[in-house]
């Protein structure tokens, strides 16, 4: 049984090579209690099957259907007994929507398809152009795979393979989805060596070349023997590894190289300002490229100066934009953009492009710009300088008074030398006191602060003093011990005198001495 639109073909084995009168019964498979409709009506027949078309029926719809026939020829014909009751199925309309997903692994790609489960399906049908059942590496095979599940893993080289989905009943098939898996993109493979073709392939191993097409990375099989100049090819050489189909070498390969023939493709400026454009293009046909480019040449030119020389850029063959910059404003350039091979150049596409006077607005916007950044970095300055201040106090720095040593007057009087004389011991007159010798030293010492007037008067006072006890007598030992009693007396009253006077001086030269009895 199979759908015709919304006819219902119906076959059956034939009994005998000529026709027969058929009589159908039929009705809808949701409504099995109404009553059953009748068709009579002649087959047509071949050598071995009868076949009968019903018209005007609902194809989106089930029917129960069974058959009886006789024959046309004989004398006598009786019916047939009815066949038993067959369920016809809706006609599958709509293409299945399939997901696919792919991994690379390890020379494979693993290939996930899952579906939506389709009303009126009982199975579904997956047919492959690459054979991975078994790894038949020799020969590419369609083959047809039946499941009731709604999802699948295969597992298929890296070069092309197409795969066709459908759902399937008793009434037929539905249409397929196609699957395009494409070649690995070529931007990807290497450059094979030239002594490829004298390499003979291993065993187990099954090279194929393909010949690179345009669309959709379409590849066409050819043989090596069919292998011509200037055209790029792919090829692979696959393997079966835990029944896998497994890519062991893959490479893009021209017999011989040539110059392009045609220029980059949709060459195009946009969005120019008063010093740049931006360039966009697409790249030369792979038929028309008849070699690997190994860059595009971007060049330009002043058109309003003849002498001007040519700025020219090599830019990447994998590059479809790129941006000019440094040109001068209000200026027409020529640009021209050319591909090139390892034998050459191709044919160049050019474009012509008029520079913007460049925006007062741009200026402002520079002078505000430079003027925000002197703000900034003047609050800057003040906040860091406030931090530093607030975390690391300065330290005061210590005032130390200039010191001047003292300097004597006189030179002579520091290395002046005690000089000590003999004593004899006279005999004192009642009213005139001794003074002892270190009285006399202190005497010395307050004479030399005082003026030269005053040491004069203290000299001639002592002198008289001394003639005036000569004319004495000697005195005897015990009167010597008792003057020298009286004379030390004498002393510790004149030595208070004398450190009194030296206080009052020291002061008014206004200097401070540590004055001691025993330093006199």
């Amino acid at each position: 049984m199979s759908w015709l639109k919304n006819n219902l073909s119906l076959s059956w084995t034939a009994s005998e090579k000529h026709p027969a009168a058929a009589e159908i019964l039929l009705r809808r498979d949701a409504h099995r209690t109404d009553s059953w409709g009748k068709i009579t009506t002649n087959t047509t027949s071949d050598t071995s099957m009868h076949h009968v078309l019903v018209e005007n029926l609902l194809k989106d719809t089930a029917y129960q259907v069974k058959i009886r026939h006789r024959s046309t020829k004989a004398l006598n014909p009786l019916w047939s007994d009815w066949s038993p009751v067959v369920t016809v199925p809706a006609e599958l309309e709509q293409i299945p929507e399939v997901t696919m997903n792919i991994t690379l692994s390890n020379g494979t790609r693993k290939v996930v398809l899952t579906w939506k489960k389709m009303p009126h399906a009982e199975m579904y049908s997956l047919n492959e152009t690459q054979s991975s059942n078994g790894c038949n590496c020799k020969k590419i095979r369609d083959y047809r795979i039946n499941t009731t599940e709604t999802n699948y893993t295969t597992f298929v080289s890296y070069s092309a393979v197409k795969i066709f989905v459908n759902g399937r009943n008793a009434a037929g098939s539905s249409p397929p989805a196609i699957l395009q898996i494409p070649a690995v993109p070529a931007a990807e493979l290497k450059i094979c060596d030239n002594t490829l073709l004298n390499i003979k392939p291993k065993k187990k191993t099954c090279p194929k070349w393909f010949e690179l097409q345009d669309a959709d990375l379409g590849l066409r099989s050819v043989s090596d023997t069919d292998i011509k100049d200037y055209v790029r090819y792919l090829y692979f050489e696959h393997k079966c590894i835990d029944g896998k189909p497994w890519t062991h070498k893959m490479c893009l390969f021209y017999q011989k190289e040539g110059a392009p023939l045609r220029e980059p493709q949709d060459f195009i400026a946009f969005s120019e300002t008063h010093n740049s454009t931006n360039l966009s293009w697409k790249a030369i046909p792979s038929t028309d490229q008849r070699g690997f480019l190994t860059h595009y040449s971007l060049c330009s030119v002043k058109v309003s100066s003849q002498d001007e020389r040519k700025e020219c850029h090599n830019i990447s063959a994998s590059v479809m934009k790129y941006r000019l910059g440094n040109l001068t404003q209000e200026t027409t350039y020529r640009v021209s953009l050319v591909g090139v091979t390892r034998v050459g150049e191709g044919p160049e596409a050019t474009v012509t492009i008029n520079t913007l006077p460049e925006k007062p607005v741009n200026v402002l916007w520079k002078l505000c710009l430079l003027f925000l950044f002197v703000i900034l970095t003047t609050m800057c300055t003040c906040i860091l300088k406030r931090i530093k201040d607030n975390i690391f106090p300065a330290v005061p720095t210590p005032v130390i008074p200039d010191f001047i040593p003292y300097q004597p007057e006189s030179q002579g009087f520091m290395e002046r030398k005690e000089e000590v004389d003999e004593l004899t011991l006279l005999q004192l007159h009642p009213e005139v006191k001794s003074v002892p010798e270190d009285a006399e030293e202190s005497a010395v010492l307050a004479g030399e602060w005082e003026e030269d007037t005053d040491e004069d008067e203290d000299n001639e006072r002592w002198d008289s003093r001394m003639l005036g006890g000569s004319s004495d007598e000697c005195l005897s030992p015990g009167s010597t011990e008792e003057a020298l009693r009286s004379s030390r007396e004498g002393e510790m009253t004149d030595v208070e005198q004398l450190d009194n006077e030296i206080a009052m001086l020291i002061y008014k030269k206004g200097l401070v001495f540590d004055v001691k009895t025993d330093s006199l």
